[in-house]
């Protein structure tokens, strides 16, 4: 990875604290600041099924979009251009919370991450990256609400938190 792939290290107040390397900054573990994009239409959002080969989380399912400001790059540069280049999509985001989650995935890979969760309303035409994406869906809140008490396992463990957060913010149903 060359210097654009620096990301953010951070403090728990998000503040920086220099760049490393994306791959070392999973493998150590070092905090780093990240991105979860919920896109909604509605009563539906937007969720994206991992591609099989990601380093880690593959076929699992997910927000929308996630990924990390480059070093250099702010959150309003750096959400719009992953948007894009993960499913093809220009939209309006704002931020809506924060959080900090630690998951451990093996012996040599960690996510410990400031997450900023952003939504933005969406119902135009999709372009996953099959790099990224392998499939997307439409769900409605109150089954996406209902499916993650059933099926915990089936989500990422960023979208676990997460989730709940959006869809707290968009507003409660029946559920």
């Amino acid at each position: 990875m060359g210097m654009t792939d620096q990301i953010v290290l951070v403090d728990i107040y998000d503040r920086e604290r220099g760049g490393m390397d994306k791959d070392a900054a999973h493998r150590e573990p070092h905090l780093h600041r990240a991105f979860s994009i919920f896109l909604f239409d509605g009563d539906r959002i937007l969720l994206q099924l991992r591609a099989a080969h990601k380093y880690h989380s593959g076929n699992l399912w997910t927000n929308s979009c996630c990924s990390h400001p480059r070093v250099g790059e702010d959150l309003r540069s750096a959400a719009p251009r992953r948007l894009q280049e993960e499913l093809g999509v220009l939209a309006e985001l704002r931020e809506i919370a924060s959080f900090v989650y630690y998951h451990q995935f093996a012996d040599d890979l960690y996510e410990y991450e400031f997450d900023h969760v952003l939504i933005g309303e969406y119902n135009g035409p999709l372009n996953p990256n099959p790099e990224e994406v392998a499939e997307v869906l439409w769900v409605t809140r109150d089954s996406l609400a209902l499916d993650l008490l059933e099926r915990p396992k089936a989500y990422s463990a960023w979208f676990r938190t997460a989730a709940p957060i959006v869809l707290g913010h968009l507003g409660s149903h029946s559920v």
